[in-house]
C-alpha cells in the first residue's frame, strides 16, 4: 500500500542550502517543501525537534549494482534500496548488468515493476549498450543514460572495439556513461597474474594506462559528436589531469569514497579480496589525485559503485574472487567524516553528493532544500561518532569495507516524499518511493 505523506515542521535545523548553512524550521506538505523558516500559521501533524541537527538534501547515488534480477542472493532491490535509506540515499539510479542484462525496451518495463513493489528509495536505471541494440537505446523513455562497459567487469555488456563504440555515440542522444578500461590492456595483463592471496596485484593487472586510454578514447567520441559523456568512477592522476581543462556541459566525472579513502597497498593488506573493486583502489598517488579533483572540481560527483557479493564469494582466491563491495549505508558517513581532509563544506558536501546529479542527470525537482522540491530529506547528527557492525547492515552481504573505521555524521531519519522511511535504525515505511522523473 502506498505510504501517505503527513505534514510534517522539522524545527530549528541546522538546514544545507546552496549557498549556506541556515538555523531555520523546514514545512512539509503533500510531499513537497511547502515552506522554510518561521511559519505560525502552518498546521503540522507532527513536529520533529531537530535542534543540533543537520537538515539536508537527500543523496541522489546515480551508481549503484542491486542485482536484481538475476543475483537476488547477493542483494535485490527490497534490501539494496533499505540499505539506501539507512544511508541517507533518497534515489538512485541502478546500472544494467544484472541478468537478464537492461538492454531494451521490454526488459526495462520488467526491471521497473519489480522496483515499483519492493523499492523503499526513488528509483530509475541505465538502459546498458550493446554492439547492435542502438534502435533500443533512445526508444526506452525516461532512464538517465546508455550505460558502456568499454573494459569487461560483472556481467557480459562488454562493449570494447572501437568502432562499435563510435556506432554508439554517432546513433544515440542520450547521455553516454562509460566503465573506462581498455579491453585490450586488460587482456594483456591476465599473462601476469599469480593465482593466490595476493589481491594487491589487482590494481597492476587492471593498471591506471588502462584506465587512461579508455577515457581518452571516449572523451574523443564525446567531442567529435557533441555527445553529453559522464566517466564513471576515476581512479587515476592521469584521468584527473587529462579531464581537468574539459569538465563542462558536455564531459562530467565521479568517483567513489572507497577510491578517495583507502589507497593500495594498504587496504589489500587490511582486506584482502575485500578491497577489490573494478577499477582498482590504487596508490596514495592516485588516491591524493582524486582528493585535489574533488577540491577543484574536476570530479562533480560522489557515487558509491555498490556491487556488493558474499563473504564466500569474496572470500575465494585471487582472481576467481569478484570484484565489488557494498556502499549505500556508509557513503554520506564517510564524505562527512572526510570532508575536513578535503578542506571542503557542508554546501560542498550536499553539491557532490545531490545537487550535481540532479543537475547532470536532469532530476526533476530533487538533490536540494528549495520550496517546491520534493521532499527528499536526510537528518544528521553531526556529532556522533561510531563504528559499523556489520549485523545491523541492511545490505544482504552484511558486511563493508569501512568496517572498524570510525566515522563522524549519521543519519538520524530519511524522508522520501515528505514520507519517514527510516528513523533510529530502523525503516518506518516502505512504499514512500517513485520512479524519479528526467528531463
Amino acid at each position: 500500500m502506498k505510504a501517505h505523506p503527513i505534514s510534517v515542521t522539522i524545527k530549528n535545523a541546522d538546514v544545507v542550502l546552496d549557498s549556506c548553512v541556515e538555523k531555520a524550521d523546514v514545512h512539509l506538505k503533500d510531499g513537497k517543501i511547502f515552506a522554510l523558516g518561521n511559519r505560525s500559521d502552518f498546521k503540522a501533524e507532527r513536529i520533529v525537534d531537530a535542534t543540533g541537527l543537520t537538515l539536508m538534501a537527500g543523496i541522489i547515488d546515480p551508481q549503484v549494482h542491486l542485482r536484481d534480477p538475476g543475483f537476488t542472493h547477493k542483494e535485490d532491490l527490497a534490501t539494496g534500496s533499505r540499505a539506501a535509506a539507512a544511508g541517507g540515499v533518497t534515489t538512485f539510479f541502478e546500472m544494467p548488468n544484472t541478468r537478464p542484462a537492461t538492454t531494451t525496451l521490454k526488459l526495462m518495463e520488467e526491471k521497473k515493476a519489480i522496483a515499483r513493489e519492493k523499492c523503499v528509495v526513488n528509483y530509475n536505471f541505465f538502459i546498458g549498450a550493446t554492439k547492435d541494440n542502438f534502435s533500443e537505446l533512445d526508444s526506452v523513455p525516461n532512464v538517465p543514460g546508455i550505460k558502456v562497459f568499454m573494459g569487461s567487469s560483472t556481467g557480459d555488456l562488454l562493449v570494447d572495439k572501437h568502432n562499435d563504440i563510435e556506432n554508439i555515440f554517432a546513433h544515440t542522444r542520450r547521455r553516454i556513461v562509460v566503465h573506462a578500461e581498455d579491453e585490450e590492456i586488460l587482456n594483456a595483463q591476465k599473462q601476469y597474474i599469480i593465482p593466490g592471496k595476493n589481491f594487491a596485484q589487482h590494481a597492476d593487472i587492471r593498471p591506471a594506462s588502462a584506465a587512461l586510454k579508455a577515457t581518452q578514447f571516449a572523451v574523443a567520441m564525446a567531442e567529435k559528436y557533441n555527445h553529453p559523456l559522464h566517466v564513471l568512477h576515476l581512479t587515476t592522476k592521469d584521468e584527473v589531469d587529462f579531464l581537468a581543462p574539459k569538465i563542462g556541459n558536455l564531459i562530467t566525472t565521479e568517483t567513489s569514497p572507497q577510491h578517495l579513502w583507502f589507497s593500495s597497498p594498504e587496504i589489500y593488506d587490511r582486506l584482502g579480496s575485500f578491497a577489490q573493486m573494478n577499477p582498482p583502489i590504487r596508490t596514495v598517488e592516485h588516491r591524493d589525485a582524486l582528493r585535489r579533483g574533488i577540491q577543484n572540481g574536476t570530479i562533480g560527483i560522489i557515487a558509491t559503485d555498490h556491487a556488493p557479493h558474499t563473504r564466500e564469494e569474496k572470500a575465494q582466491d585471487y582472481p576467481i574472487s569478484p570484484s565489488g563491495m557494498p556502499g549505500l549505508e556508509t557513503s554520506l558517513a564517510a564524505m562527512l567524516t572526510l570532508r575536513d581532509t578535503l578542506g571542503i563544506s557542508l554546501m560542498q558536501v550536499s553539491k557532490i553528493m545531490s545537487a550535481n546529479a540532479a543537475r547532470i542527470y536532469g532530476v526533476k525537482n530533487r538533490g536540494s532544500i528549495a520550496v517546491g522540491n520534493y521532499a527528499d530529506l536526510v537528518l544528521v547528527d553531526l556529532k556522533t561518532t561510531r563504528t559499523l557492525n556489520p549485523q545491523k547492515l541492511f545490505t544482504k552481504v552484511a558486511w563493508s569495507p569501512f568496517e572498524g573505521v570510525p566515522l563522524t555524521g549519521w543519519p538520524v531519519e530519511t524522508w522520501v516524499n515528505g514520507v519517514q522511511v527510516f528513523a533510529e535504525g530502523e525503516i518506518t515505511a516502505t512504499h514512500a518511493a517513485v520512479e524519479a522523473q528526467l528531463l
